[in-house]
């Protein structure tokens, strides 16, 4: 089993702003680092760059930085053992691996940012009321992700699921 320590530090978004491809459809873990190279989160995945891209549109002020580690052969057992191994080795579990960590596995709640007057509207309307205010609030806070993205310097393509914004909520 790889160390942590063993691994490189590759970037999260190269020159152009765009993720490495390199991971595309590969299984493995990961350990995701901030600016000061400071891990935050460390996951498991089927398709490793689907979940980087994931944690990318919820946490882009904390990826800066990864290690990966990809398995041939897929094994939940061995993703696990990997994975808290790792967590061991850093001494300390990561914020993202403890108290926040539905802020970085849980699509993102546009439900939580709804103004007063937004709030007043759901309240008092049928369920397509309620789902065009839900609609409405997930498209400020996906235009707000958006933002931060590009200011993180981010050219990486974002889809939303359409059908989920009808709940409030954004997920790739």
């Amino acid at each position: 089993m790889t160390r942590l320590a063993d691994l490189d530090y590759l970037p999260y978004l190269d020159a152009e702003g765009q993720m490495t491809a390199e991971f595309d459809g590969k299984v493995g873990v990961y350990a995701i680092f901030d600016s000061a190279k400071t891990l935050q989160f460390i996951g498991y995945s089927r398709d490793v760059s689907v979940s980087l891209k994931q944690h990318l549109v919820r946490q882009p002020h904390n990826c800066y930085w990864m290690k990966v580690q990809t398995i041939d052969r897929p094994s939940r057992t061995v993703l696990e053992e990997m994975r808290a191994a790792w967590i061991a080795e850093n001494g300390e579990t990561p914020v993202g691996n403890a108290a926040a960590e539905a802020e970085w596995n849980q699509p993102i709640d546009a439900k939580l940012t709804m103004t007063a007057e937004e709030q007043a509207t759901y309240a008092a309307g049928d369920e397509m009321d309620r789902i065009k205010t839900l609609k409405k609030v997930a498209r400020r806070v996906e235009t707000e992700v958006l933002a931060k993205l590009e200011a993180r310097g981010s050219k990486v393509p974002i889809r939303f699921d359409p059908k989920l914004k009808e709940k409030g909520l954004l997920n790739l």
